[in-house]
């Protein structure tokens, strides 16, 4: 699956798309397929406060329980109920039905985060390694 160049990304995998004080998070289709068929999704409630690099939701497959991070401070302010009552959207659809939750922040997007040319250079080693 392509990735789209407006969006951002973590090291460990999440994306991010930014909308002035929102940020939308799901995790990548490289994300997705280590996981495996994803069987649970936990995400928090609306409100909740998280700081950067906090765990943010869990995701349960059939493989492994991986952590999903927060990549900005910021408060939950929705959460996507379709992944909850349908956990393999995450497989099918990573970047689209699949995301995961909304949040506020302070509008100021970390350095850390990676552009599509940096994250598909992660990606490839990644899987030269193993």
């Amino acid at each position: 699956m392509p990735l789209n160049e407006s969006l951002y990304y973590t090291a460990d995998h999440e994306w991010i798309e930014f909308d002035g004080t929102s940020a939308t998070i799901g995790i990548t289709d490289y994300a997705a397929d280590q996981l495996g068929d994803i069987a649970y999704v936990e995400l928090p409630d609306i409100g909740s406060a998280f700081d950067a690099a906090g765990t943010i939701a869990e995701i349960e497959s059939t493989k492994s329980v991986g952590e999903v991070l927060a990549p900005v401070n910021g408060e939950i302010v929705d959460i996507n109920q379709n992944v909850i009552d349908n956990p393999e959207l995450v497989n099918q659809d990573p970047f689209g039905a699949g995301w995961l939750l909304r949040l506020r922040f302070d509008g100021t997007i970390p350095g850390m985060l990676l552009n599509v040319t940096a994250y598909e250079t992660l990606v490839a080693d990644a899987k030269d390694a193993e």
